[in-house]
């Protein structure tokens, strides 16, 4: 049985949420009711999904959903809150967010996306991600996969997670092309337009970090993604 952490601070919702999710999805669900609740109980015991709600006392869902990140990269999290700014849900991803849900929300589209999140889970091939490297030299850089830090010259870097997961693949195909539609499914799971746009603004910042070597450059190749060039 499939174990969900959920953190929400509206006792009614939570109770709702987490008596449908273990009647109709066969689920073994954690109910926590704020931040702190929740970060103790991620600590304590072993999830496959995170339900996270943004607006909480003690310590708000992004917070959480960072610090969770920090020890975990690959737990499937939603976001769910009632903020639908772009901001808002491009700030869901940068801190390493599977999926965003806006409040009010249908508990059968809820259900959806976790089958979704989590069929994808079941899909991934752990053995083979744990034999790709997790260090990568480029140029003057290295780049710690592991610990999502860029060093240079005694300095470091630290990246958010989807920043991360998009300098791993365009390592991994240095000097070749890694197709927007590669990229989008493999770190966002959808090639929407939104993930689209979310992925030019992380790629415009992992330009800005590695643009003090003049022979590392990551290029538009266009009509297909984009090449990470190693001189």
């Amino acid at each position: 049985m499939k174990k969900i952490l959920l953190v929400e601070d509206d006792p009614n919702l939570g109770l709702l949420l987490q008596d449908y999710l273990q009647l109709k999805g066969n689920f073994e669900v954690v109910l926590c009711n704020d931040g702190e609740e929740g970060l103790e109980a991620f600590a304590k015991q072993t999830f496959d999904l995170c339900i996270l709600d943004v607006m909480m006392p003690k310590k708000d869902g992004f917070t959480l959903g960072k610090e969770i990140r920090k020890t975990d990269l690959s737990v499937p999290i939603i976001f769910a809150t009632a903020k639908s700014m772009m901001e808002d849900k491009a700030l869901a991803y940068d801190l390493g967010g599977d999926d965003y849900i806006t409040k009010p929300f249908r508990i059968e589209e809820l259900l959806l996306r976790i089958n979704a999140l989590l069929k994808r889970a079941s899909v991934a091939q752990p053995s083979h991600q744990e034999e790709e490297p997790k260090k990568f030299e480029i140029g003057s850089y290295t780049f710690d996969y592991t610990t999502q830090l860029i060093h240079f010259n005694g300095s470091q870097q630290k990246l958010s997670t989807k920043e991360a997961e998009l300098l791993r693949l365009l390592c991994l195909k240095k000097n070749s092309v890694l197709t927007r539609e590669e990229a989008l499914i493999n770190i966002w799971h959808d090639d929407n337009y939104f993930n689209g746009r979310s992925m030019d603004v992380f790629l415009s910042k992992l330009r800005k970090y590695l643009k003090e070597d003049p022979k590392v450059e990551i290029i538009n190749v266009h009509g297909k993604g984009y090449k990470l060039v190693v001189n």
